[in-house]
């Protein structure tokens, strides 16, 4: 069975019974979809014995989320398809990574985040070692943590910050010098837990 299958198999498991965060804040998940700006990110995972996944790092000058831990990804524009094409032409547009290597595997659960977006994750296998070309405007670093790390639950580690008086709590997973945490954190959180793999 391939990399693409493995994940296509896990994905049509469904998730009836797991536990998946399903926003920023708890309250986020009762808001409705049209308050929130749709949103999509590609989780390209490297297809290799042992599987990566491609994470950048936005530059230091972004107007939101600087120097933050991210997949490629963003709004859905009207000239998108739907969310899959933009993931792609994201992850075109960010990384320079062409949407004709990238094996769709399916989608994952959509997140909301506080900052006003409903996310959904597109799940995609991508040839070992590409040459990839971030933007320089938005992306500072583009880096590969390996697959079994990031779905090890070992890994995931709840935080909390004040913000205006408020505690907020998130996931975090650090990995060598990098600090995955928030959105991206949570969507990984989510993707251990409807993988189940070891």
């Amino acid at each position: 069975m391939t990399l693409a299958e493995r994940l296509r198999a896990a994905l049509a498991r469904g998730h009836d019974g797991l536990d998946l965060v399903a926003g920023d804040h708890a309250d986020l998940a009762a808001r409705a979809a049209d308050t929130l700006t749709p949103a999509a990110v590609l989780v390209p995972i490297t297809d290799r014995a042992d599987p990566g996944v491609i994470l950048t790092q936005r530059t230091a000058s972004m107007r939101t989320h600087a120097g933050q831990i991210a997949f490629p990804g963003g709004r859905i524009d009207s000239g998108d398809r739907d969310a899959v094409a933009a993931a792609l032409r994201e992850a075109e547009e960010e990384i320079g990574l062409p949407p004709p290597l990238v094996e769709v595997a399916g989608t994952a659960d959509r997140y909301r985040t506080v900052t006003g977006f409903d996310v959904t994750p597109v799940i995609g296998v991508v040839p070992p070692d590409l040459y990839l070309r971030p933007a320089e405007a938005e992306v500072a670093a583009v880096f590969e943590v390996p697959l079994g790390f990031l779905l090890d639950r070992a890994n995931h580690h709840r935080a909390h910050m004040d913000r205006l008086g408020e505690r907020r709590d998130y996931w975090e997973i650090r990995w060598g010098e990098h600090r995955i945490w928030g959105a991206t954190a949570a969507m990984i959180v989510n993707l251990a837990r409807r993988l189940r793999w070891s």
